[in-house]
Parts: C-alpha cells; structure tokens; sequence
C-alpha cells in the first residue's frame, strides 16, 4: 500500500514538473501592480483592470476613472501602461460608452502620455512622443473585431508602452444628476506572434469652409502612397452634424474602386470592407466629404468642437510584419482635377430617419417619454456585432407552433411588436393544373381562400392573437411587414401585390392588374416577395416565376425602375444581374444594399438600393441547386434556406447563417422534429430568433441561439479525447422537457433520440477503457525509474533515460505512430462532430396528406428541371 501511495506522489510531480514549464500570464502584470487606479465605486466596470484569458492571452480594462465633465465640448485623457514588458498583439476592441454622454472616443498608443495625472484635460496633449490611433468609437458603435491573425503590434522594443484614451463630451447636460462617467473600451491581447500588422490611415480634411446655406460642399482627400502593399480590411466616417456622405476610393489607373460609403449620421462604426481592397505602391487614395451648410447663419471651419466640423475617413488595414507601418495620415489632396471623375454615388446623401437624428445629437435635444423606448430599441439594435459573428442555433423543442393546423406556408415575418406573422393558402394548393402555358390561372371556380390567409402568433407560445385575410387571395406567396405595420403580400395567382393595414378589410395599395400576367410597369407575372426601405418607403418586388426583375415604387406606388433579366441558358453560368426565379428579398440597412435569393441559380445576389448596381454575389456548394428564402439580422447575419437535392446529389436541405460581410457560412440548422421539405421562407429577429415556413411540409419551426455544442479536445500525453457528455445532457434534458405523449409517432422520436445516447455512452466507455491503461503503463514506467534509481544508482537511472524517454516521447505526441481517439471516433460510422445536429427524424411527419401529390408548388412554374425525388 505505502509502495502504491509513493507511485502516485512521484506521478503527480512528474505532471506537476510539465505544467511548471508553462508560465502563467498573470505572471508579467508585476508592473502593472504598482500603476493600477482604483475606480470610482461608482463606476459599473470590472474591479481588475487585467484578466487572465488563458496561457497567452488576456485582457485589459480602460476606462476613465469616475469623471464629471464642467463644460460642453469637454475632452478629458487617461493613460494605462501596458502590463507586460515583452511584445503583445491587440486582437479585439470592446467599448463601453453611450452617445447620451459621449461624443466620441479615440485610443492612441505611446511610450509617453501627456501627464501622469488620473486624468487631464487633453488640450494639454494625449502623448508627449509621436501616437498611433489605434481605435475610433462614436455614437453607439459595435464593437470591432479584427481578422484572424491581424493585431496590432504594441509593446517590446517598437511597439507603444501606454495606451492613452481621448473620451469627446459633447454637451454636459446628462450630467446634471452629477454622476460620474466610466466609459472606455476593453482590449483582448495575446503573447502569440501576428504573421499579419493591423495599422491605421486617417484621412482628414483641415482647411475645408462651409458657407451659411450652401446647399452642397465638397471636401475632397487625395494622396499618392508610396509604401509597401496594404491590404484593407475595415473603415469608418466621421463628421459632425453638417455631413451627410462620405466616400473612400483606391484609385489605379485611373479606375476607381471603392473602399466604403457611409453616412455619417448613423452608428460611426468600423464597418467591413465589403470586397477585399489592397493598395500598392503609387496607387491613389480618394475621399470626400459631403456637406450642407443649410440653416447655419455662419462660417463653418474644421474644428473641435460639436459646432464645428470635420471630414474623417479612416482605414483600418494590415501588412506583413516585416514591413508593417502602424500608423498613416493623409491630409492634402494632391490632385484636384481627378474627383471630376469621381463615381456619382460619392454625390448622393444617404438618407437617415428622423428617429436616427434624433439618437445621433440626442444629448442636444429634449424627447418625449413616448419616444424613448423606441430609442432605446434602436440602440440596442445597432449594438449587435458586425463583426463579430460566430454562434449556434438549433430548434426549440418545446415551440408548440408545429402543431397548428395550416395550409401551404408560403410566407413568415415579424411585425413592430416582434409577432410572429404568417401566410398561408389555407385549403388552396399550387399544382400542375393551377396555370396555363401563358401563365393565367385556370383554377379561379374555387373562388378566394375562404379561410383567414394572414395569422398574427405570439412568438413564446404560437398562441393566435390576430387573424385576418379571409376571400382576398387566391395563391399568397410572399409577405413581408413595414416599419409601421403594415403587410405587404403577393399572390402569383392574380399577379398583384397588397398593402394592408393590420386592421383593414381591404387593400389600401394594389400594384399590379388581377388575373393578368405581364411584364410591363403596371403588370406583374407571378410576383414572389416585397421588401419596403424603411427609410425611404421605398418598395422592392421581386418578380418573378415568368419574369426575371427587381421592380422598385415610390411609398405611393408608382414606378421608380427596374433591373435585371433572365438566365441564358438553364446549363451555363449564370452573369451578374441575371435571375431564374428572383424568389427572396432580404433589404440590409446597414449596407444600403437589397440581396435577392436567386432560386434556381442557387445563389444570391446583392445590389446596391439607390441604383441597383450588381456588388457581389455569395453561392456555397452545400446549397445545392436552389435557394429558397433569406433574411437579414443587422448586425452582421444573414440567414437563407435551401430545397430538396436532385436524384443523385447529396446536398442537405438545411438552413444556413452566414456573416453578411464575408458570404462566410457560420453555422447550418435542421430541425429535430419533423425535417424540413420544402423550407420556403425564413425570419430573423434581432435576438436572432428564427422561423422557417415550410409548403410541403405544412409547418413551421422556431430555432434559436444556443451555446455551440463542439466537442471539447483534452489533449494529455499526445492522446486526443472527444467529450461528447454535453450532447448526452442536452438529449436527456429534452426527452424529460417533452411530457409523455400517445401519440407513437413522438414516441418513435424519443426512441431514436435514446438509442443515439446510448451510443454515446458507448464512445465514453470506450475512451475511458483505452485511458486506463495509458495512465497505468505511465504509472509502471515511473516505478521502474525509481526502482533502477535504488537499485542501480546514477548509471540506472542514465539507462533508463535513454530508453523511457522514447516511449513516454511517443505518448506525448513525438512520436510517429501515436493514438488520437478524436479520430478513431470521426470514423465510427454514425458519428457526428457536431452532437446531434444531424439526427434524423424520418416517419415524425404526421401532417404531411399523403394522398396530396400535387404539392410540388412552384416547380410547376419554374423551367422545367430534372424530376424532384419524392418525399417520404
């Protein structure tokens, strides 16, 4: 007994011994100890400036140290040395501010700031040597997340020692309670070495005038660069009140390319390059400034303060480390002549609500208690990330929605209250007999859908809490919901599109001529979706199964313009602007762009609203052939799903999540109960909740964000172990939610979700069994050292050095041949690395009418592709 309790101890000092070899990052912040500040009890910041992220990680805490502004247009500094001495990398930026008390916040980056005070105020200067800006913030912008391995470089023999925040207060009067402000901004650093350098241009005007009442003035940047390549990667605007566009261009060769265009009216975020932008050596970089001096009485000059103004674009950008600047300025323009061929849409204000005036100097004005609530609702909707985007979601189990009784559901969204609003065709279906060759209707003896076509459902608990639409449509299709609630429908069987009040019995808008197919201004041929411009009321059709347009109206409904055309040939490449079935529309405010899912081009493409210009299309091989629906989430999301693969192809019908910025897929979705078959429209909320409608299929799903279920990888002595308990938990936790049913179909699905459990816990009694003896093998090898050690003395021990260090070499991973059980478990037929995201659930659809075989919906009118497999 006393020989196996001294294995273990010498066991535990060998691993002890190992884990000393790794050093603790809390372990350099010993300078930093002696510099922190306390903070203002006040403040609702984390009490330890510097937290541990793990071995190299970690993150430091800035903020301004409990401060109460005296006067308007106030800007107070605060330094914060970097904890550590050896070179650090800044990998993400997390502000904390609100434009109900700031103006706006810069971060610089120094060897010595200005003063060694708390804080001072900055117009004794932010640094004393040359600074780096190394962050921007303004008006409720989200956060910033930089590119895998960019960072900037801070720390070491080149990089900054102190990082000194600027924090702009424009007017003081929220602080007549007296309370103290803490706003600043965390930043994530890592020991690890960035193969790529994030840096800083700022391009800025210093001598631009703006009359009293010019209507429009220019203030046009240009500089010729003259370093090594940059590769863009962000941007981001800045003026005060009077601006109302600012525009960034690489120009080469005389062609102009832009970088990013914003108005500076809304969140002055970083905002992402839409297409990657590189810049070379005696390339040109171009922006401009549009301003309006209407209602000033004055002179308006650049400068600091809210009356004054200022013309801000800049860039955030990377470089290889070996060349890497972190800091760029431009502040001439070396060549007036050439914005005479700037692109027109530099000229153009982006139009913004009153409501986002009013969030953006809201400080400067008094609002109603009626409006407060909204504010509060659209900062916390530009709060979301753009860029930072990665999470999961899955089916909430419990929804009780996919149990209602519906017809075909052609169409999902959300209404100001956040309901969920539904289109269905009730007890009327869409099959080969529905159209003739020319596309009329031939089925119009059934009359209109006696049943209510539009449910309004409580989101929580699907409960019906409005219902309208009874013997107006005849085949609903598309629904979408303006700002003010209003629903805007199609029907491809009278050709027309509806705006309805939630209370009206009838139509206030009707575009379109019923029964009459046709591709005119006043016509439409089986018209898909609607999308409204929020700001502008701008409405968007798209349309449609026999016609291949966008068509843009006024608010009131008359024409504005149209754009694209049909696909050549079903077999070749679709080009840019072409549509077979323009099906979806998502519109993304944040971008001024409207995507269009192109179904059976199975891609989608966006556009830019105001012109309708092509900008970019995103199209994954796992779409397959089809994609059916979109939606857009701002922040950053873009959600679409797909149709059923073809004889032969294996493409999963599923739904996606994409990073809008990127076309990058993040996640994809299935549901557990039922599957899906003919997913036709899907619904994002802002808490990224979403719906699915499906025609076939006769249902819906609610899923929403859950922590991701990734195994988590133990690595110890080169052996690699995948958990797969939390997907065991989450199974369990499910089956005793769902109260028993009688129903033997649910029961069939209960079973199947305990035989994948049991299967599970056959993988974790397999791990545990090929564990076992790996730990007793080091445990005899550790005995045998100590044995040879009594034994046989130094030479003993010299000898078994040579041959143990092999073996144990091998179980830590040196060795050629070692075990990895992760991937003796991928290859075990059933396993899945993403828990039970793939579960099937064949048999559960139990309100699909078998006999019903004409449910191929759209099909019908589409060119006519390879035959459908059956659903089964």
């Amino acid at each position: 007994m006393a020989g196996s309790v001294n294995n273990l101890l010498i066991l535990f000092l060998v691993f002890q011994n190992i884990c000393l070899g790794f050093r603790s990052p809390l372990s350099v912040f010993k300078r930093y100890e002696d510099t922190t500040r306390s903070l203002s009890s006040q403040c609702l910041g984390s009490d330890r400036p510097v937290i541990s992220l793990g071995l190299s990680d970690f993150a430091l805490d800035i903020r301004m140290p409990g401060v109460t502004p005296k006067q308007s247009d106030t800007y107070l500094c605060m330094s914060v040395p970097l904890p550590v001495d050896d070179e650090a990398y800044v990998v993400d930026f997390k502000p904390y501010a609100s434009m109900d008390t700031v103006h706006h916040m810069l971060l610089f980056g120094c060897n010595e700031p200005s003063s060694t005070e708390n804080y001072w105020d900055c117009d004794e200067g932010t640094c004393k040597d040359k600074s780096n800006i190394l962050y921007a913030w303004a008006r409720n912008a989200p956060p910033t997340r930089l590119p895998k391995g960019v960072g900037f470089r801070v720390g070491g023999e080149t990089g900054g020692r102190y990082f000194v925040l600027q924090v702009h207060y424009g007017d003081i009067s929220a602080f007549r309670d007296k309370h103290k402000d803490c706003s600043g901004v965390t930043l994530h650093l890592t020991h690890q070495k960035q193969p790529l350098i994030a840096g800083m241009y700022l391009m800025m005007s210093v001598n631009t005038v703006i009359p009293p009442g010019e209507k429009v003035v220019d203030a046009d940047i240009a500089c010729h660069y003259k370093r090594f390549p940059m590769h863009l990667f962000a941007y981001r605007v800045h003026t005060h009140r009077l601006g109302k566009v600012v525009s960034g261009y690489r120009v080469r060769n005389g062609q102009w390319t832009l970088i990013g265009r914003q108005s500076p009216q809304l969140p002055q975020a970083f905002y992402p390059v839409e297409h990657p932008v590189d810049v070379s050596y005696d390339d040109i970089l171009a922006a401009r400034c549009v301003f309006s001096g209407e209602g000033r009485t004055t002179e308006t000059h650049i400068g600091g303060t809210a009356n004054d103004e200022m013309c801000n674009f800049y860039i955030m950008y990377y470089m290889e480390a070996k060349h890497a600047v972190s800091y760029m300025t431009c502040t001439q323009n070396a060549n007036p002549e050439m914005f005479r061929n700037i692109p027109q849409e530099a000229n153009i204000p982006i139009p913004v609500k009153s409501d986002m005036l009013k969030m953006a100097h809201g400080h400067h004005e008094e609002t109603k208690d009626t409006d407060k609530s909204s504010l509060l609702h659209q900062a916390k909707k530009e709060e979301e990330e753009i860029l930072d985007q990665d999470f999961h979601i899955e089916e909430v189990v419990e929804w009780p929605g996919l149990d209602l009784k519906l017809g075909q559901v052609s169409g999902l969204a959300l209404d100001p209250e956040n309901n969920l609003v539904v289109f269905h065709r009730g007890d009327h279906v869409w099959d080969e007999n529905s159209f003739d060759s020319k596309f009329v209707y031939q089925q119009r003896g059934l009359g209109p859908i006696e049943q209510n076509t539009i449910l309004v459902l409580n989101p929580s608990n699907a409960k019906l809490l409005h219902s309208m639409g009874k013997s107006l449509f005849y085949l609903p299709h598309g629904l979408s919901v303006d700002k003010n609630g209003n629903y805007w429908v199609t029907d491809v069987a009278l050709h027309q599109v509806f705006k309805l009040g939630p209370d009206d019995k009838e139509p206030s808008l009707i575009l379109g001529v019923a029964m009459q197919p046709g591709s005119d201004r006043s016509h439409f041929c089986q018209p898909t979706d609607v999308a409204v411009d929020p700001i502008t009321g701008s409405v968007y059709v798209s349309d449609g199964y026999c016609n291949s347009r966008v068509v843009q109206f006024s608010a009131g409904g008359l024409y504005v313009t149209q754009w694209g055309e049909g696909t050549e040939s079903s077999s070749g490449k679709a080009k840019p602007g072409q549509f077979r079935i323009p099906h979806s529309l998502a519109l993304i405010p944040d971008f001024s762009q409207l995507c269009v899912a192109d179904r059976e081009n199975g891609r989608i493409q966006c556009f830019r609203l105001e012109t309708g210009e092509f900008l970019r299309e995103i199209k994954h091989e796992s779409f397959g052939r089809e994609v059916f629906a979109i939606s857009y989430v701002p922040g950053g999301l873009l959600f679409a799903v797909n149709g059923m693969p073809y004889p032969g192809e294996a493409e999963a019908v599923q739904g996606f999540v994409m990073n809008f910025s990127t076309g990058e897929i993040i996640d994809t979705f299935i549901p557990l109960r039922k599957r899906f078959e003919m997913p036709h429209d899907v619904v994002a909320s802002e808490d990224k909740t979403v719906f699915v409608g499906d025609v076939h299929a006769r249902a819906m799903w609610k899923f929403a964000p859950t922590e991701k279920m990734e195994h988590r990888s133990v690595k110890k002595a080169g052996i690699e172990v995948q958990e797969i308990k939390e997907s065991e938990t989450i199974v369990e936790a499910r089956l005793k939610n769902n109260p028993e049913s009688t129903d033997p179909v649910k029961k069939q699905e209960k079973q199947h979700l305990v035989g994948q459990a049991s299967t599970g816990v056959s993988f974790v009694l397999i791990t545990t069994l090929l564990i076992i003896p790996v730990v007793v093998l080091l445990a005899i090898l550790v005995f045998i050292r100590w044995r040879k050690t009594t034994v046989y003395g130094a030479d003993g021990e010299h000898k078994l050095d040579s041959s143990s260090g092999r073996i144990l070499g091998r179980l830590r991973g040196k060795g050629g041949g070692g075990l990895n059980l992760g991937n003796f478990f991928a290859s075990h037929k059933g396993y899945s690395r993403k828990g039970f995201d793939r579960l099937s659930t064949e048999g559960s659809d139990q309100e699909k009418d078998e006999d019903d075989g004409t449910d191929s919906e759209e099909e019908c009118s589409a060119p006519p592709p390879p035959p459908a497999p059956s659903s089964s």
